[in-house]
């Protein structure tokens, strides 16, 4: 995706030392509502799954999501038996809400997630987890979709799963093949500069964090897995799938308005020295042709259309104005966002007057061809002239191409920045500043500052802080934003709000 916004703030993907011994590498996260039934097996087993198979260090964290039961005296119960076990408490229910927490106050440089009913076997997790501590991937999905998973459910949930991942192939070209499969891992700069955007609180929070991830161009792993149903799972199908419709809908029309600051999560080239030098990967010629050629054919044909509708009120000059410059206008629309993937108002007018005096070449090539014909004959046949034009409009479209992907949408990425100013050299920085989308939905805030580096000494305590989506403390953030109240406290402690 691509947009005249800022450049992205991520580092090139690097494996992960393998020094920090006393520092947990996966922090694997379980989000729970009333699960005191549940709850310790699965930790238990977990936590012996990774105790033999894993090769890093490693934390659990439960994420209690304000449970009424005895789920928060089994967590602390666990979390003094195991000493890699953790838990924090919410006051708020929302997995995703749950997650963003946990999440942005983890130190970890790689951060999961399992859902409590274990229905996804755990010999998928380190193949889930290798890609990002490779280096290689972004983020880690598990997959029951895939070809060669293995999955044991009935055909209602079946049905609806796939079902909803047709939904969103369709309406937000998702390209990864299961979105609510409760299996996923993410490394932490990824998640410091995309959890910003994700909205969402609850089961959709999944979803909003790929969409915006693939759109990013960051990389998504897919593992296949083996997944058995929980019959006795707590979530409310239509209740989710009308919650999830909303979201879809939500992220559809901000990707479509382009108010999504997507480009501030590039990633450089490679993490190669060499590569490092390269200031970006250059955009498919291929693809750009093929979306160029379709919009072509559709402008011609519309171009057609308008031409013969003014003739019948003007002559053959004025009414190939008309239409080339209608349809020159749409032409230019369409390639700006689909073609060349520029999203945004930010440009828009610059990209229209760049188009216009592509327009007028056109224009001086179409009108030289009806100069010459009727020089030729005094009265030529409709038919001929629209051949004309046909032949003039195809020459036209090749000099419109070139100038289009070389001077009016050129890859503004790969400019130089001046090192001293920090402003492009030759080139006027953009007014536009760059927001990013508040956690309650009432408007911008500015993006959140350098994402700090992750601590090399092993930490002493587990101490999630507060999650501020905001990028600024208490005292100065800007008037009408606001943090969700995800106070912490591990189990036991009083709740901070009785002391008020």
């Amino acid at each position: 995706m691509r947009s005249d916004l800022s450049p992205g703030t991520l580092p090139a993907r690097e494996h992960l030392p393998a020094d920090d011994a006393g520092t947990p590498v996966l922090d694997v996260v379980i989000p729970v509502y009333n699960e005191e039934k549940d709850l310790r097996p699965c930790v238990l087993r977990l936590h012996e799954h990774l105790a033999r198979t894993f090769p890093y260090a490693f934390r659990i964290t439960v994420a209690d999501n304000a449970s009424t039961d005895g789920t928060p005296r089994v967590a602390a119960l666990l979390a003094a038996e195991l000493p890699e076990v953790d838990t924090f408490r919410l006051e708020q229910k929302g997995r995703g809400r749950a997650l963003r927490t946990v999440w942005s106050a983890s130190e970890a440089p790689v951060l999961a997630y399992i859902d409590v009913d274990l229905s996804t076997d755990l010999n998928a997790l380190l193949p889930l987890v290798a890609p990002l501590i490779s280096g290689h991937s972004d983020l880690a999905i598990g997959s029951r979709l895939a070809p060669s998973s293995r999955v044991v459910r009935g055909a209602k949930r079946e049905f609806i799963s796939r079902s909803y991942n047709l939904i969103l192939r369709g309406s937000l070209q998702a390209r990864f093949s299961d979105a609510q499969c409760g299996f996923k891992a993410i490394r932490r700069e990824v998640a410091q500069a995309l959890l910003p955007l994700v909205e969402d609180t609850g089961w959709f929070f999944d979803t909003e964090m790929l969409v915006l991830a693939e759109r990013a161009g960051l990389r998504i792993h897919e593992v296949p897995v083996d997944w058995v149903d929980d019959p006795d799972s707590t979530v409310h199908i239509v209740s989710t799938a009308t919650e999830d419709l909303k979201g879809v809908w939500r992220v559809g029309k901000a990707l479509a308005t382009g108010s999504l600051p997507l480009d501030r999560l590039a990633r450089p080239f490679g993490d190669d020295p060499r590569d490092r030098e390269i200031q970006d990967v250059p955009k498919g010629l291929a693809r750009q042709l093929v979306g160029f050629c379709v919009i072509g054919v559709l402008s011609t044909l519309f171009y057609l259309l308008l031409y013969s509708f003014f003739r019948q009120f003007a002559g053959s000059q004025a009414a190939n104005a008309l239409a080339l410059l209608v349809s020159a206008v749409a032409n230019t629309a369409a390639n700006r966002r689909l073609t060349f993937g520029v999203r945004g108002r930010g440009g828009a007018v610059r990209h229209q007057a760049q188009g216009l005096v592509v327009f007028g070449i056109g224009l001086v090539l179409t009108s030289g061809s009806l100069a010459a014909l009727n020089a030729a004959t005094s009265s030529p046949a409709h038919s001929t002239e629209l051949a004309v034009l046909v032949a003039a409009n195809l020459a036209a479209t090749v000099l419109r191409f070139l100038l289009f992907r070389a001077w009016v949408f050129p890859d503004r990425r790969d400019r130089q920045a001046d090192p001293a100013s920090g402003a492009e050299r030759g080139v006027r920085a953009p007014s536009a500043r760059v927001y990013v989308a508040r956690g309650d939905g009432h408007g911008p805030y500015p993006p959140p500052g350098p994402l700090p580096r992750r601590p090399t000494a092993p930490p002493t305590a587990h101490t999630p802080t507060p999650y501020d989506p905001t990028g600024y403390g208490a005292a100065d953030a800007p008037y009408g934003t606001s943090a969700y109240d995800t106070t912490p406290f591990r189990t036991g402690d009083a709740d901070p709000k009785d002391s008020r």
